[in-house]
């Protein structure tokens, strides 16, 4: 791939889409690809609510999309997804309001082992119980705005990472096994896949579904826990900072694989499927280089059903009585 070479961005995907009257949640739209991706479907006219930890940073956000747009200001709603309490309540201020699309784009990437006050290793909190929740509980929502003519669709951002780990469901959350910052979010995200796999299972009859998507490489934010050496180790730059493939996208550029998960036609009805480059990515097999493509373990239903029922124990132990429909 040539370090040229131009790829497309959000608002290239969304040429020509009228969103008006669709609503639109988008987590982690502080900064990076959530900004991207918020401010793009709000210039293609969804009404999008910013889900945030960082209020300020919110607002910040929300003022500047509404310059540049031309669009009234976003929403900016409180949400932290270390705490699955935090995510309950911001469900609950949603409410029974019709929802089209719901972007699970925040994330957590390489920090020390922390457990969180749920009892969940804190990768997995963020990238995946806190995505299994809020889907869940804003099921009705979604629904309610396929039962309208509306669109329906999860998206749930993931990464080539997932391919660094084995799905372990005896010890989701590092009580037993050692911790590996990098072998954890790769587990994190191939959970993500296989929540893709299996939401969209279960919820098929109401039409509603859910895919999982990775924006490629993309500098921001995400990688404050990373260093160079880390990088090196792992096979994502080279020693002299160049990149073994193509090169580094933009914020915007990032965020046209999830804009096109949440918008395209030739979608519609299809879950749990694990998309690249806005499109589906292939099955990894040799020579395909390491990160690129899907795994077809992170795919495979039957370790997508264990995975909901083991996670869904964890999330009523953690003391949430009722978790969205189940």
């Amino acid at each position: 791939m040539s370090d040229t070479i131009s790829l497309p961005t959000a608002d290239d995907v969304l040429h020509g889409v009228d969103l008006t009257g669709r609503t639109a949640i988008v987590t982690g739209a502080s900064s990076g690809v959530g900004v991207a991706i918020a401010a793009a479907l709000a210039g293609a006219g969804a009404e999008v609510a910013l889900a945030v930890r960082d209020m300020a940073a919110g607002r910040d956000v929300s003022e500047r999309i509404a310059a540049s747009r031309g669009v009234a200001p976003p929403a900016v709603e409180q949400v932290d997804l270390l705490s699955m309490a935090s995510v309950r309540a911001f469900a609950e201020r949603w409410g029974s309001r019709p929802l089209d699309l719901l972007i699970n784009n925040a994330g957590l990437m390489g920090p020390p082992l922390t457990m969180t006050k749920d009892g969940f290793e804190s990768q997995m909190a963020v990238n995946y119980f806190a995505p299994f929740l809020l889907s869940e509980l804003l099921l009705p929502s979604l629904a309610a705005a396929r039962e309208g003519s509306g669109i329906g669709r999860v998206v749930i951002v993931s990464s080539g990472s997932h391919q660094l780990a084995t799905l372990d469901t005896d010890d989701l959350n590092y009580e037993r096994r050692a911790y590996d910052k990098f072998e954890a979010y790769g587990h994190a995200k191939l959970c993500a896949n296989l929540l893709a796999v299996e939401y969209s299972r279960r919820h098929a009859e109401v039409g509603v579904t859910m895919n999982a998507v990775t924006p490629g490489g993309v500098e921001t934010k995400l990688g404050r826990h990373v260093t160079f050496e880390d990088a090196v180790k792992l096979g994502w730059v080279n020693e002299d900072g160049s990149l073994p493939q193509g090169r580094m996208k933009t914020a915007a550029e990032g965020a046209a694989t999830p804009v096109w998960a949440a918008v395209a036609p030739e979608l519609e009805g299809q879950g749990g499927l694990y998309l690249e480059d806005c499109a589906i990515a292939p099955i990894w097999a040799p020579p395909m280089p390491s990160g690129w493509g899907v795994s077809a373990s992170s795919l495979d239903p039957d370790a997508a059903r264990l995975l909901w029922q083991v996670a869904e124990g964890l999330l009523r132990k953690s003391g949430l009585k009722k978790v969205g429909c189940f």
